[in-house]
Parts: structure tokens; C-alpha cells; sequence
């Protein structure tokens, strides 16, 4: 039997990606996050769990088939992989991770040339020392691992280069963001000469539409109600949908029932609507994915 080598990123994002996979239909067992080989219920798979500053090493080397990561880390070790799709789910915001400058809120510092000749803390070494150069301005990169916002407050670097989605932590230290160097989200990448073989190629291909398919759906919900037949167009006039929504006459009613999926958004205001307009039994259900 052919085996997919699948790598899931260890820390802030690990949980969500269990998670995500398990509304994708494969039951990940982390054994309370001490195994770095958790089981899968899927006999086609393996998967082991790494750093996603590491992830992409091991997936250019072959040791893993295909993984997730930050495209911040793709670019940082500059591995020669296949970036197969992009899937964004933050724990936080579902948006892109920024990589930005901070300096402390009282500094002179106000824009990256003022940072000539300066020192900047970060564990983003590689792209930080690359972006500076090509704009030709000469800075001092130190690796920083950990506690990062401590080296700018504490003085030991003039500012850092770090990641936030918010900017309230980086706030909360004391410190202002002058500039972004980069937005980062989740990829899904590939060993080339696995890509190169038909069965891992459309594995990870099903991986994807899944996953994708959960994440979709993360932010909707499905909608079920009876609805008189003479009020069934203002009914469904009032519907947001991917699609025209799902309608089937009621036996021996003069009555349909109508199903359809929206953004849960929506949801609190347009029950009451629907109610005024004479909808009734209405059920609203989680979903697990929208292909």
C-alpha cells in the first residue's frame, strides 16, 4: 500500500489543524500532544508533527511528502518545494500573519532608513538580512529566540522584526509598528519527487478540496423551515445562498420546505425576518463542509 508522509505544524497551530482535519473527515490522535507520530485513521497516511520553521527542510529533503506551513518559513529557509494551494486559518483572525518592524513607542526611529546602522532582533534572520540589502540599508541582524519584544524594550536591539496578526501584543510591550515586511498564511507544500507520483499527487489533492471544504464551512450554517405556499417567493426573496435554495412540497400540505446554506453572520437578523414572513420550524445546523 502506497503511503502519503504528511507533516502538521507543532505549536500555536497544531490544535487548529487537528481540528480542521477532523471536520475533513480524518481523526487525528496527538495523544495529548506528546507525540510527535500521532495515529490517523486513515492507513494511507502517516503523519508527523514539526515546527513550521522546520517544515519545509524536511519536505525538500524527503522526509515528509507534503506538509503545512507559513509562507514566511518557505521563504526564510528558502526551500525548493512545490506550493500546492494556500489555506488560511489563524487562530485568531482567519486573516494573514504580518511580519512587521517595532520599535519602541518613544523612538526616533520612524521609518526602515532610520534603521541604518542599527540592530534588529528576530528569529525571521534570512528574509530580514535580504529585505534590508536589496534596499540597501545596512542593519545588524540577530537571531532572537522567544520573548523577542524583550530585546528592543530592554535595549539590547533597536527594534525587531516580528510576527502579529492584531498588533496588540506588540502594543501591549510598549512598542509601535513603523513597518510590514510581509504577510504570511498557512501553505499546503510538496516534495517534488513526490509530487512527481500520481497517487500522492491526487492524495493531496483530496486533501486539499477537504480541507478547504471545512474551512468553508466554518463560517456557515445550514437553514431548514416550513413556509406556506403563498408566502414561498418572499420566503426565499429574503435568502442569501451559495445556490438557489432546496424546495420540496410537504405531503398533502399546502406547505414546502425549504433548506439552504448561509453566512452565519446573517443568521440572527434573518430568523426574525423570516419568522415576520411567516416561516415556521425553523432549524439552523453546524456544518462540517461546503464543497
Amino acid at each position: 500500500m502506497k503511503i502519503l508522509k504528511f507533516g502538521i505544524p507543532k505549536g500555536s497551530l497544531q490544535n487548529s489543524t487537528i481540528k480542521l482535519f477532523e471536520k475533513s473527515g480524518w481523526k487525528i490522535s496527538a495523544n495529548n500532544g506528546r507525540s510527535y507520530f500521532p495515529d490517523i485513521n486513515d492507513d494511507s497516511m502517516e503523519i508527523t508533527v514539526c515546527r513550521a520553521q522546520e517544515m519545509s527542510r524536511y519536505v525538500e529533503n524527503g522526509t515528509i511528502d507534503a506538509g503545512l506551513t507559513g509562507k514566511d518559513w518557505i521563504e526564510e529557509n528558502e526551500s525548493d518545494v512545490i506550493t500546492v494551494d494556500e489555506l488560511v486559518y489563524s487562530k485568531v483572525s482567519q486573516k494573514p500573519a504580518r511580519w512587521v518592524i517595532a520599535v519602541p513607542a518613544d523612538s526616533k526611529i520612524k521609518e526602515i532608513g532610520d534603521l541604518d546602522g542599527k540592530k534588529i532582533a528576530t528569529e525571521l534572520v534570512n528574509f530580514t538580512e535580504k529585505y534590508f540589502r536589496e534596499r540597501n540599508i545596512d542593519v545588524q541582524v540577530e537571531f532572537s529566540w522567544g520573548a523577542t519584544e524583550a530585546k528592543v524594550v530592554s535595549g539590547l536591539a533597536d527594534a525587531i522584526v516580528e510576527v502579529t496578526e492584531t498588533g496588540s501584543t506588540i502594543k501591549a510591550h510598549g512598542l509601535k509598528i513603523i513597518h510590514e515586511l510581509m504577510q504570511s498564511t498557512t501553505r499546503l507544500i510538496a516534495n517534488k519527487e513526490a509530487y512527481k507520483d500520481s497517487w500522492k499527487k491526487e492524495k493531496i489533492a483530496q486533501i486539499i478540496l477537504l480541507l478547504k471544504g471545512a474551512l468553508r464551512a466554518e463560517n456557515m450554517v445550514g437553514l431548514k423551515m416550513n413556509v406556506p405556499q403563498e408566502k414561498l417567493d418572499d420566503i426565499i426573496g429574503l435568502l442569501p445562498s451559495l445556490n438557489a435554495p432546496t424546495v420540496a412540497n410537504l405531503y398533502h400540505q399546502k406547505w414546502a420546505s425549504v433548506e439552504t446554506v448561509v453566512d452565519s453572520k446573517v443568521v440572527r437578523d434573518l430568523i426574525p425576518q423570516l419568522i415576520k414572513e411567516g416561516a415556521e420550524g425553523i432549524i439552523e445546523y453546524p456544518l462540517n463542509k461546503v464543497i
